[in-house]
């Protein structure tokens, strides 16, 4: 096994494993210290059926049902997420961290590529831990007691029914009885095996301040957002087909960029029971 990282941020990629196969428990403590070390790990030219992805992602934790769309029949744990050729929209076009809006957040996500594009489709990735640290003292005290309330309704003009609707493919497996989440989480969440502090908010949940309106809460907000993605900060994936990513949500943003109109991109993607951040 080879670890090569990929940004002085974070990121690393896994050459010479073939995670469809049993590993040994050397192979996973390997796997799981570089997880928490790198915050995402990247595999490439992986063949793995649905229950063998599942299986993968129970190395690293306990594979969940996402509220809102509906899984594969087999693996309810596994949701499919295609772009087709007529969609506008991509899912996940904005910087955030998985189930922020819920009392106990995803702990990771695994996104496993069955069809890519031709160009265009990666995944930006962004260290919240280091964009804590390089705050300055005072800064990070001014924020110690902040509570943010995140809202999976944010971000979607007429609520995310609505939203899912532009998304040919979403549409479909959309569960139109899911329930709306809001719930209040820390601004600055300590990462309950490493101990380090990260910020945690975002703009697509993170709709204010505890105790405080929007209108007061956004200027701090928006800047925060926009600290956590400074490039220094930052690594980028470029997808091809096999490649699959885990990142740890408690200490990482994400975004899926959406620039390769008129192809199609097909993903199998799980999430990993969390805890609730402290």
């Amino acid at each position: 096994m080879e670890i090569s990282p990929v940004a002085g941020a974070l990121g690393a990629e896994i050459y010479g494993i073939d995670i469809s196969k049993k590993l040994s428990n050397a192979e996973t403590k390997i796997l799981q210290e570089n997880f928490l070390k790198y915050k995402v790990l990247f595999f490439r030219d992986q063949c793995l059926s649905a229950k063998k992805f599942v299986s993968f992602a129970s190395l690293f934790g306990e594979p969940t049902i996402y509220p809102f769309i509906k899984g594969l029949d087999d693996t309810p744990e596994v949701i499919e997420i295609i772009k087709t050729k007529n969609d506008k929209k991509n899912f996940g076009g904005s910087w955030h961290s998985d189930t922020s809006y819920m009392e106990c957040p995803a702990m990771a996500t695994l996104l496993y590529a069955k069809e890519v594009p031709e160009f265009g489709g990666d995944t930006l990735f962004a260290n919240t831990s280091l964009a804590y640290e390089n705050l300055s003292e005072n800064f990070k005290e001014l924020l110690h007691n902040l509570v943010g309330v995140n809202s999976s309704e944010k971000g979607y003009t007429g609520g995310r029914a609505a939203g899912m609707s532009k998304l040919s493919k979403m549409n479909k497996t959309f569960d139109s009885n899911a329930l709306s989440y809001e719930t209040e989480h820390p601004i600055i969440r300590t990462h309950p095996e490493t101990g380090q502090k990260s910020l945690y908010l975002n703009l697509s949940h993170t709709s204010h301040f505890k105790e405080m309106t929007a209108p007061e809460s956004r200027p701090l907000i928006n800047y925060l957002c926009k600290h956590m993605i400074r490039p220094e900060f930052t690594c980028r994936f470029r997808w091809s087909e096999g490649s699959l990513a885990i990142w740890d949500n408690r200490t990482t943003l994400h975004h899926a960029i959406n620039d390769y109109p008129t192809q199609r991109r097909h993903m199998l993607r799980i999430t990993l029971a969390g805890d609730r951040p402290r």
